[in-house]
């Protein structure tokens, strides 16, 4: 019989869609599970936005669309763009996509050749080095270290630019850690990019979910426009996860490639649910904002009432709704308190190695569920806790 092809063989899953697995099957068995592993935001689109998808329905609009989107859909995410991130790009310039997976895994795919190198970060979104490997490219990680409050460290990453070296992405907010990189840092990234003709993938799918401040997209630095690819969607910002909605802003020479991608994939996206899609940008009910004003609630919670847990240290993440915890001092490592977490206290959360070598101390919990969800979930922590408590005391 014969073989799958060779890049199944270095291509990796999610840590996230692992764990859910297994708290599925705990909760057929009859078990009370809290999750906590998925990036979904308990919310739901605006009235609206279900008002919009509904009419593009009774108005027909459920047939083939353009290859890059409905124009009114480009439009809408260039205005949006320009009001939210001060960037001015061209509808022509974007290209929606069946979800930010997607049009990072096509984006991707129309720039790595085997051999070519790709900087990431580390921890970070398991998919950037997992598509490096499946296209015949060489992850070469980051560090993003608590010591340097999880930022990219510019010097590190010059140090590792070699002939070979592409691509540069960056994930500001990010995940796991919701650190957002500042001017600085950023300021330099474009530097090395300009400095070396890097191409930047900047992914942003968590821009609006931060928690003071004004956030920049690298693409605002001088230099970056040509040759940074944005990548963002409808899941985070706008609680549209099963929607599957996803963008790139691309220089003009790129555009081209990315729409023969989407002809010999997805062909189009569904064209009801991208006219919900410019419904969901004009955001009239403002629920985004109050979306995020929660967040920013269960953040200040669920941060101080981890770090009761004996062995626990999380510090307040500056975007995104995940707390990245700490747990070195407990003397366990976070596969094993993953373990006896989902098991005994039915909460699910990630250990940290899913998302890179450097997040082995850590495991990453989501705080998109309510507060009462999140209380719940610390106190079933607490009482099993017994196990690493002495431990802990003793560090």
């Amino acid at each position: 019989m014969q073989p799958l092809a060779s890049r199944m063989k270095v291509m990796t899953g999610e840590g996230a869609l692992s764990v859910y697995a297994r708290a599925k099957e705990l909760e057929r068995e009859g078990r009370s599970i809290i999750h906590l592993e998925l990036g979904e935001p308990d919310f739901h689109p605006a009235p609206s936005v279900n008002d919009a998808l509904k009419r593009a329905l009774d108005d027909g609009k459920d047939r083939y669309c353009a290859v890059a989107g409905v124009p009114a859909l480009r439009d809408a995410i260039a205005n949006y763009l320009h009001n939210t991130r001060n960037l001015k790009v061209s509808a022509d310039n974007i290209v929606i996509a069946p979800g930010c997976k997607i049009a990072l895994f096509m984006a991707m795919l129309a720039l790595i050749d085997p051999g070519d190198e790709v900087l990431y970060p580390d921890p970070g979104f398991p998919g950037y080095p997992s598509i490096t490997l499946g296209f015949g490219g060489i992850p070469v990680p980051f560090e993003l270290s608590e010591g340097n409050r999880f930022q990219p460290d510019p010097d590190e990453i010059a140090t590792k630019i070699t002939p070979r070296t592409k691509i540069l992405i960056t994930n500001s907010p990010g995940n796991p850690s919701g650190t957002v990189y500042t001017d600085e840092v950023q300021r330099r990234l474009a530097e090395l990019a300009v400095k070396h003709d890097l191409l930047v993938l900047s992914d942003e799918i968590y821009a609006r979910i931060i928690y003071g401040g004004q956030y920049i997209s690298l693409m605002n630095y001088p230099g970056m426009p040509e040759r940074t690819l944005i990548i963002d969607g409808f899941s985070k910002s706008f609680a549209m996860t099963g929607w599957r909605l996803g963008y790139t802003v691309a220089p003009a020479r790129i555009v081209p490639a990315l729409q023969m991608l989407a002809v010999n994939s997805y062909t189009c996206v569904a064209e009801f649910s991208q006219y919900a899609a410019i419904e969901a940008l004009k955001d009239r009910e403002s629920a985004t904002a109050r979306m995020v004003g929660e967040f920013a609630n269960r953040r200040q919670q669920f941060i101080r009432d981890l770090n009761r847990v004996p062995g626990f240290r999380c510090s307040l993440p500056e975007g995104a709704f995940y707390a990245w915890v700490n747990v070195a001092e407990t003397g366990m490592s976070a596969e094993e308190l993953c373990r006896i977490m989902l098991e005994e206290a039915g909460v699910a959360a990630i250990p940290g190695a899913a998302f890179g070598r450097a997040g082995s101390d850590f495991i990453r919990f989501s705080f998109a569920s309510s507060t009462a969800t999140l209380q719940e979930a610390v106190e079933r922590i607490l009482r099993v806790s017994a196990p690493w408590q002495g431990i802990a005391a003793a560090r």
